[in-house]
């Protein structure tokens, strides 16, 4: 990790690898979740149960995917900051935490749009649900903290520490439904026994979590490259005024 980190310190090869990058991703990234969400919206079949209401899950599920994920990018990141001291992590870091925050968002509001016609409320403090919200709050904190100290390296480790500590509520959220009775449903996509869910629904969901994973890819770099050019534009606006003096 440190050393792939300290390969893209430098401000013009990552902007060579990221100006590579993002053309491709972004098409690859439009044209998944719009398969996905065509296809689910529009094709895949209603659910014997719930008849058309299932089709939140096609934003829902995949929200609540790169909800956790982006947290686990997160902490790792923060974890090699805090560990080799690397600031293309805390940047990173930085960046990813508006993007999970916003990815939990979409959760919890699609979550509270399925719960109301399913279960008959908008919300219940059931594991799930709660942790999740925990999540969003860690989100915020991770962000309200990198933006509270005038040294940008205090608030950074600051910030680091939070996301590592909350990691904890990565396997909370995950086996909340399994240790407490919720009215959550369990898994059933990633199980060990194979996915519970027909192919005809299976597939689009795939698609738009794949294409979820691709956009946060293109959201973080671009993130990554304006905070460079923030910086950049800082260390000149310094050095011009270090001149007049």
């Amino acid at each position: 990790m440190p050393n792939f980190l300290h390969s893209l310190a430098s401000p013009a090869r990552f902007q060579r690898i990221a100006n590579a990058v993002l053309p491709w991703a972004s098409v690859l990234a439009i044209g998944l979740i719009g398969t996905g969400v065509v296809w689910g919206l529009g094709f895949s079949p209603p659910d014997y149960q719930q008849g058309d209401t299932v089709r939140v899950m096609y934003i829902h599920v995949p929200a609540a995917w790169m909800a956790t994920f982006c947290y686990a990018v997160m902490a790792l990141l923060s974890a090699s900051f805090l560990i080799w001291k690397h600031q293309l992590a805390d940047l990173a870091a930085r960046a990813a935490s508006p993007i999970g925050a916003s990815f939990t968002a979409i959760a919890l509001i699609t979550g509270s749009l399925w719960g109301k016609p399913t279960w008959g409320t908008w919300w219940v403090w059931d594991a799930r649900l709660t942790s999740v919200l925990v999540l969003f709050f860690l989100y915020l904190g991770h962000m309200a903290l990198s933006a509270a100290f005038d040294d940008r390296e205090r608030g950074g480790r600051a910030a680091a520490i939070l996301a590592c500590v909350g990691a904890i509520n990565l396997p909370i959220i995950k086996y909340s439904v399994e240790w407490w009775n919720t009215l959550h449903q369990g898994a059933s996509v990633f199980r060990m026994d194979g996915p519970t869910i027909d192919n005809s629904m299976l597939w689009p969901l795939l698609l738009t979590g794949l294409g979820f994973n691709v956009l946060f890819v293109v959201l973080l770099l671009v993130r990554i490259k304006s905070e460079l050019l923030a910086r950049r534009i800082e260390v000149l606006q310094r050095a011009r005024a270090s001149g007049r003096g």
